[in-house]
């Protein structure tokens, strides 16, 4: 497990990155996942909902180090420009960001504040929420390219095991179910989570030639905010 906080969040400390660890990629995203719940919780009994909702989305910026936002900027840099392929990739190892990253980032967030801002409550269904795009990200690692020959999440792949932590996830989602009033948007959140994670994949494959480091973040923060939009709206 210190090796998936490690990668996944700054509280890991320094460890080795191995493909095993990839098992508590969902218990490491319903546990971010439960903190930026429970702070929107408590922030709400003594704030407005959109001070409540900033709240939590600046613990969730914190609770992971800014490391997935950072890869929604550095992919949105790389993938939406009219480059080739070898410049994308430059792009997007750059250390600075350009207005591409800057304005998706910023709509991202003004999309998952507004989302919070719109509901009560709910930290077990951000949980499953998070659990479900972590668990995307360990999918992603074990079935998709990777587009460099080096870099921090070469290490996590490993096509000798192809076995998924399914059950983690299954548990994190059905807790929520429980506990969540209206299961049907969870269950519709969850699945238009997944296929905004797939779609980021799906364009960086077409654009890379497979995915990165900064693909992985970027399609957990959109899948995740997909699913924010979806698990508030009114049906």
């Amino acid at each position: 497990m210190r090796r998936a906080l490690g990668f996944l969040t700054p509280f890991g400390g320094a460890s080795v990155p191995s493909a095993a660890a990839l098992t508590w990629f969902p218990v490491v995203g319903a546990l971010i996942g439960l903190a930026v719940g429970f702070a929107w919780w408590l922030a709400a009994k003594g704030l407005g909902p959109f001070a409540a909702a900033a709240v939590a989305v600046a613990v969730d910026l914190g609770c992971t180090g800014l490391l997935h936002m950072d890869g929604l900027a550095d992919t949105a840099d790389g993938l939406l420009p009219h480059l080739d392929t070898e410049r994308r990739l430059a792009v997007m190892a750059e250390p600075t960001i350009g207005a591409y990253g800057v304005t998706v980032v910023a709509a991202t967030l003004l999309l998952r504040t507004g989302a919070l801002a719109s509901a009560r409550p709910a930290p077990l269904a951000v949980a499953a929420l998070w659990c479900a795009s972590r668990t995307g990200m360990a999918v992603i690692l074990r079935t998709v390219k990777y587009a460099r020959s080096h870099g921090l999440a070469l290490a996590f792949v490993d096509r000798s095991r192809q076995w998924l932590p399914i059950g983690a996830v299954g548990l994190g989602l059905l807790l929520a179910l429980g506990w969540w009033e209206r299961p049907a948007h969870l269950a519709a959140a969850v699945v238009a989570l997944a296929l905004a994670m797939a779609g980021v994949t799906a364009l960086a494959v077409r654009r890379l030639g497979g995915f990165t480091g900064d693909v992985l973040g970027a399609a957990a923060v959109t899948g995740e905010t997909i699913g924010l939009l979806v698990l508030v709206s009114r049906w």
